[in-house]
């Protein structure tokens, strides 16, 4: 395929984890890539691999999406580049372990500003790019969206807000020709819990956890297919279904008891 026909993906958070191999599986497919991070050496590392390995085009934009400006300005580089997405993977985020009270707020804040802002405004602002080209939007939420989460509390309701307001812009669209996926996956072994210091809770410790590039690739196929919600394995879908049929106090305390330091 000629580059200058080529559609191009907008990848959040590409230099490692999930982001990563959702940018080997855009380019694999034929997309040109435009990788978006704060690590800057780790994505140019990438894009040199994706445009060698798949003949692709890969652009490396260095973002602060946790900042206010961040989004917006992400939006004005790609613009300057002269280049009209056709596909947004909003999967930049992470998350933080600890008891609320007692964990401090401007992190907190950060990981609002990244999770939720983030996706509303590179959302709203390449709306018209997906609208011409009827293109696809895959928000990385997780299974912690489905309940509430003691120790991670801001955590898990960034992530209810995901799953959220891609269930309700999906119904919005239909009919566009534009699609929106909300990946949630479970446990994932790609850095987060690194970010969010939590290897001590029961959650994870001593668990084999599914990579970055299975999830990945399911979510992408998932996107392709169109499919509003997606959670990767049979444990993961049940575990989210359960909050629908158990009472909440039970739900909490069911998530306290998996998810405390061990």
């Amino acid at each position: 395929m000629n580059t200058t026909t080529r559609q191009t993906a907008l990848i959040t958070g590409a230099s490692s984890g999930i982001g990563k191999a959702l940018a080997s599986e855009f380019a694999r497919d034929g997309y040109n890539v435009i990788l978006a991070a704060r690590s800057v050496s780790k994505m140019q590392t990438l894009a040199d691999s994706l445009q060698k390995q798949y003949g692709i085009t890969a652009t490396v934009i260095a973002a602060d999406l946790q900042t206010d400006a961040g989004a917006a300005q992400l939006h004005s580089d790609v613009k300057a580049h002269g280049i009209t997405i056709s596909a947004l993977a909003n999967n930049a985020g992470y998350g933080l372990f600890g008891e609320f009270h007692k964990s401090d707020l401007q992190p907190e804040l950060a990981m609002m500003q990244l999770n939720i802002n983030t996706v509303v405004v590179l959302s709203k602002l390449f709306m018209p790019d997906l609208l011409a080209t009827k293109g696809k939007i895959l928000n990385t939420a997780s299974t912690a969206a489905f309940q509430p989460g003691p120790y991670m509390a801001v955590y898990y309701a960034t992530k209810a807000f995901v799953l959220s307001f891609s269930e309700a812009i999906a119904a919005e669209l239909a009919g566009t020709g534009v699609t929106v996926t909300a990946l949630c996956p479970g446990p994932t072994a790609s850095g987060f819990q690194d970010k969010a210091d939590m290897h001590d809770s029961a959650l994870v410790k001593g668990k084999k956890l599914p990579t970055s590039e299975e999830v990945a690739k399911a979510g992408y196929k998932a996107m392709q297919r169109g499919q509003r919600v997606y959670i990767p394995g049979t444990m993961n879908w049940l575990m989210a279904q359960s909050p629908r049929f158990t009472p909440r106090n039970m739900v909490t305390g069911i998530v306290k008891f998996m998810s405390k330091p061990v």
